[in-house]
């Protein structure tokens, strides 16, 4: 079995020795068609994205990333976001609320970054969080 690379260069000389591409033509659009299936897969497994996640991203990165900055405690972090949700509709505070709540309950490690914070101030918070 010939490999896709081969192909390719397969097809590459016939363009530049014989001067046609048909062979180049057929790599081409059977390895789109195969980025395409890929991609379709991919997206269809990752599912819809959560509009209010957009909407409030960047509340919720702010939020996350100062109680992670300040090491706050669960009450100083809940009396925080309960101060910052009057700035949100009255109809989302309570989805916002649950958001931010799930965000901090959820860092670890692998994903803690997304957040801008170094790596000691995650672990000095993770500490102090842990203790509850």
């Amino acid at each position: 079995m010939t490999s896709s690379l081969e192909l390719y260069a397969q097809g590459l000389m016939g363009v530049y020795e014989l001067k046609k591409i048909e062979l180049f033509r057929d790599v081409f659009v059977w390895a789109y068609d195969r980025s395409a299936q890929r991609y379709a897969a991919i997206r269809q497994s990752i599912g819809e994205p959560d509009v209010f996640r957009l909407k409030y991203r960047e509340e919720i990165r702010a939020l996350v990333r100062q109680v992670i900055a300040e090491g706050m405690y669960v009450a100083a972090a809940n009396k925080l976001i309960k101060t910052h949700e009057e700035n949100i509709p009255q109809t989302d505070r309570t989805r916002f609320t649950e958001v931010v709540e799930t965000e901090l309950l959820s860092l670890h490690d692998g994903n803690f970054a997304r957040y801008g914070v170094r790596p000691s101030e995650f672990n000095n918070w993770k500490q102090l969080w842990d203790k509850k």
